[in-house]
């Protein structure tokens, strides 16, 4: 909690020991002190509930959005680069100390309208004060964290594994460092959708279809990312059913933005996605490649060719993962499929985008995402250094040890099953 993301062998030491003591915890039977683990791994979510991050600044953007909603006007208008020296920074309390502290002070605010209305009691309970605002941003992931372990267990009970595989898969998550890091210490509200996701999945399976599209909707409301999952939920052979549960998924979705409605909003969110995928880079895979045999061959980085290229690569395997019936994947398994897919051609992969990953594979046969949640921490040495740089060793590292053990895992499962085929 105390450790600057500059401090790169503390830092690293310390995501070292914590993976270590993960390690063994899942070891030795931890089903039989599954109480005892899990109380043990909200006990670490409640460390510093109110203290601010260090290894994140999206925070000070939360705060910001939170003051400007707070006095009246619509974060989605307003750059804060244009209005810091204006009357209305002064009336919400936005200063030139928080205005250094932003990550991304020249883009449009891109968290969605129901976030918002977080940010603002948040910033309204807290006052001018980030530590008690820390704490009111904090609650609702935490929150969330436990419903995501409840739905973990009641999403394995289904599957029909035993007490012991089922109290597993939940402890897989609930002790993962990554996740506990990422998402309380560091206030990313993944932790949120994680949950409202896993709620629609379980309600799917019981074919509540009503409350499961509306907690789709909200996972969607809170990250876009769940959006790429709808997909794999389509009923070929009932499309009025499908039609239905997508318009209940969209109503949801779409209903706290008539609360900001302004005809320009569209365009602004629009801009600043579309500079995310032409501009933004950090930790990517393929998109890396791609760059460098560009410029090789151009001259220069091609950024805002090869950004929309990948996007439109994810959108073709995301769909191949959610409709093929070539290969034998269960719905967890095609949206874990379908997030790897968009992450490996992404531009920007910060290590907190990886943890719904993590829940998806506690409920496949597929783990290649803890071996990621490992040596991911080891992306934080870019910032040993002001401006950070990447060390591309690094990058590549990551990837190969990732790509190898999911490689080997999908091999793995296809000779099991052609094995069990022949029996």
């Amino acid at each position: 909690m105390h450790t600057a993301r500059n401090e790169t062998v503390t830092l690293l030491s310390l995501w070292g020991a914590l993976f270590v003591l993960y390690g063994v915890s899942l070891y030795f039977k931890c089903d039989s002190h599954f109480k005892l683990l899990l109380v043990a791994a909200f006990a670490f979510r409640l460390i510093g509930l109110g203290t601010l991050p260090t290894l994140s600044d999206d925070i000070y953007r939360f705060i910001w959005d939170g003051r400007l909603l707070a006095h009246g006007y619509n974060p989605f208008l307003y750059l804060p680069s244009e209005i810091l020296a204006t009357d209305i920074a002064t009336q919400a309390g936005l200063t030139e100390a928080l205005f250094q502290k932003l990550n991304s002070p020249h883009y449009y605010t891109v968290y969605p309208p129901l976030l918002q209305g977080w940010f603002v009691l948040s910033t309204t309970w807290g006052g001018l004060n980030e530590l008690a605002t820390a704490f009111w941003l904090r609650l609702p992931i935490v929150l969330g964290e436990l419903g995501t372990c409840w739905w973990l267990y009641r999403l394995l009970n289904l599957t029909g594994k035993d007490e012991a595989a089922t109290k597993r898969g939940v402890l897989l998550y609930a002790l993962n460092p990554l996740v506990i890091v990422e998402l309380t210490a560091n206030i990313h509200y993944e932790g949120l959708t994680i949950c409202f996701l896993l709620a629609g999945l379980y309600l799917y399976k019981k074919q509540k279809d009503f409350p499961s599209a509306t907690f789709l909707g909200l996972a969607a409301g809170v990250k876009l990312l769940p959006l790429i999952f709808l997909p794999a939920l389509i009923d070929q052979a009932n499309w009025r059913k499908s039609l239905l549960y997508f318009s209940v998924v969209g109503g949801v979705f779409l209903l706290p933005f008539l609360f900001f409605f302004d005809p320009i909003i569209v365009e602004n969110l629009s801009a600043s996605l579309d500079l995310y995928f032409r501009r933004f880079e950090f930790n990517a895979s393929w998109y890396y490649l791609l760059r460098e045999f560009g410029t090789l061959i151009l001259g220069y980085n091609p950024i805002a060719t090869i950004g929309p290229f990948l996007a439109l690569v994810a959108v073709s395997l995301i769909l191949f993962f959610s409709w093929s019936r070539r290969i034998k994947l269960s719905l967890p398994e095609r949206w874990l499929f379908a997030l790897t897919a968009y992450l490996l051609c992404a531009t920007t992969v910060h290590p907190w985008y990886v943890v719904p990953l993590i829940a998806l594979s506690a409920l496949s046969r597929f783990k290649f995402p803890l071996v990621w949640s490992v040596v991911l921490p080891l992306t934080y040495v870019a910032y040993g250094q002001v401006p950070y740089h990447e060390n591309l060793w690094i990058v590549a590292l990551e990837y190969l040890a990732v790509g190898g053990w999911m490689v080997w895992e999908v091999r793995e499962k296809i000779s099991s099953s052609k094995q069990q085929k022949k029996q």
